[in-house]
């Protein structure tokens, strides 16, 4: 796929960029190309490829759950300015 330099405009306005005009041809076949390597990765048969997490062989090591801290929430929601039944009232943002 090639852009063109008006498709760069667009897509700068788009994106709310500010482009050089001079600058607009070199980002066309900037663009363009990274395109066209989009576009032959794609052609790629990828059928028999297991999908990748990530690139080491290794595990996550995670720490035990633990409490670490006392419960302060009466302390908190005392100094809230609206609280119902344990819970935090914030105004509707959604109608």
């Amino acid at each position: 796929m090639t852009l063109k330099s008006d498709d760069v405009r667009n897509i700068a306005h788009l994106a709310r960029l500010h482009i050089d005009e001079d600058a607009v041809d070199r980002y066309a076949a900037d663009l363009s190309s990274i395109l066209e390597l989009v576009d032959e990765m794609n052609r790629v048969d990828s059928s028999g490829v297991t999908p990748l997490s990530n690139p080491l062989d290794a595990t996550q090591r995670l720490r035990d759950d633990v409490v670490t801290e006392k419960n302060q929430r009466d302390k908190f929601q005392g100094i809230a300015p609206d609280v119902e039944q344990g819970f935090y009232r914030v105004p509707q943002v959604i109608e």
